[in-house]
């Protein structure tokens, strides 16, 4: 049986120069579904938790088509900007959404602008909280995987950072140190006593890789939580990043054993430095870094850990259902992610600036395309991705 899946997009709004803008406050009181975000320059819409994944590809663009129109209305060529970063500029001034928010007023004096940014979280529902547990403790290991494969913000302040995600490496990851939850209760424990310690201000303030999350948490969990990709703007690729992280949970649920603390030569210690580490390397060089495997701590190629990857988790994919939305990581793999895709026109002369407007109005049309066949029945979406591959 497909697990449920729900996604939480954060994306930028301004105009097709790529001059960012807030308009969240807008947003917010003509759109239901749409949430600001502390700063008003990106706005957030949540997909409910969906098991099939033509569905997951109707409710990831049905609410972006009609943002778009909403912006078209209010005229100045509005649009929305692809991208993880204030790739262009804007990073000297923090836009509040919210003034009178308290927890706004923290994130402004604490982070500044380090925290406007724009990405996609995943969550897969996990209704026991020991297997939650258990899959946190994988994913936060394979975590830089999913950022090699989305990283989309290789500029900021329209210059070239020499990071592939300047997002991931400029976040501020809080708590500093968050250990590997050996139970549920363990991390009911360590939650309280980071609010007690004031390094969380609330539940909420937990910001890894990875995390369980839950309507009453710590206490009442029910998915994992994705949080170190970049913004992917192609539903496809997109849908593909989500069946490769579902067939590895699926694959986890299948094989009691795949937990890092049982399979890993490693101590617990030496694993959370090789994941910080690895997720730092992601940042740098996305699918060009060198990595190192959780199992024995050798060195692996990026590219060719998600090969690996790809290839253990077929079998469970395909008995799940939905093995068909995986090939667009096979064209990620091949012709890059958004930011080697960036730079590689950086490299051939384009500026900062062609970039990003050319990367709008691909944005725009590659969404078109597939709007004209939204909400597909699964063999026809099937046949649509496989087209494109």
């Amino acid at each position: 049986m497909q697990l449920t899946k729900g996604l939480e997009v954060e994306i930028y709004t301004g105009k097709k120069t790529g001059e960012i803008v807030g308009l969240s406050d807008r947003i917010v009181r003509d759109l239901s579904g749409f949430v600001r975000e502390p700063d008003s320059r990106n706005v957030e819409y949540t997909t409910p938790p969906i098991n099939s994944y033509d569905r997951l590809l109707c409710a990831i663009l049905q609410p972006r088509r009609q943002l778009r129109h909403y912006l078209s209305q209010l005229g100045q060529d509005y649009t929305l900007i692809p991208g993880s970063c204030l790739a262009l500029g804007g990073t000297d001034t923090f836009y509040r959404s919210d003034p009178q928010n308290p927890y706004h007023t923290y994130i402004e004096q604490t982070y500044g602008t380090q925290v406007v940014t724009a990405s996609i979280h995943i969550n897969i529902g996990i209704g026991d909280v020991e297997e939650l547990m258990r899959a946190c403790r994988l994913v936060r290991m394979e975590a830089p995987l999913y950022l090699a494969l989305s990283a989309s913000s290789p500029f900021l302040n329209g210059q070239v950072t020499g990071y592939h995600s300047s997002r991931w490496q400029m976040f501020p990851k809080t708590p500093q140190e968050v250990p590997l939850f050996t139970s549920h209760a363990h991390f009911v424990q360590w939650t309280e006593e980071q609010l007690t310690l004031g390094t969380m201000q609330n539940v909420r303030h937990l910001w890894s890789a990875v995390r369980p999350n839950g309507d009453n948490r710590p206490h009442n969990l029910n998915r994992l939580e994705l949080r170190i990709c970049d913004l992917v703007t192609n539903p496809l690729s997109l849908l593909a990043i989500v069946a490769l992280l579902e067939a590895r949970l699926q694959q986890m649920l299948a094989d009691p054993t795949l937990d890092p603390l049982q399979q890993s030569q490693l101590t617990p210690s030496e694993l959370l430095t090789l994941a910080d580490q690895n997720e730092m390397d992601a940042a740098v060089g996305s699918l060009h870094s060198t990595l190192h495997h959780w199992r024995d701590g050798r060195a692996i190629a990026a590219r060719e850990w998600i090969e690996e990857l790809y290839q253990s988790v077929q079998p469970e994919a395909k008995y799940q259902g939905f093995a068909c939305f995986l090939p667009p990581l096979l064209k990620i793999l091949r012709e890059g992610n958004m930011a080697q895709q960036w730079l590689s026109q950086y490299e051939r002369g384009k500026s900062t600036q062609t970039i990003v407007q050319e990367a709008i109005l691909q944005t725009e049309t590659e969404e078109a395309m597939l709007a004209q066949d939204l909400c597909l029945p699964l063999t026809k979406a099937r046949d649509e991705i496989l087209s494109l591959v």
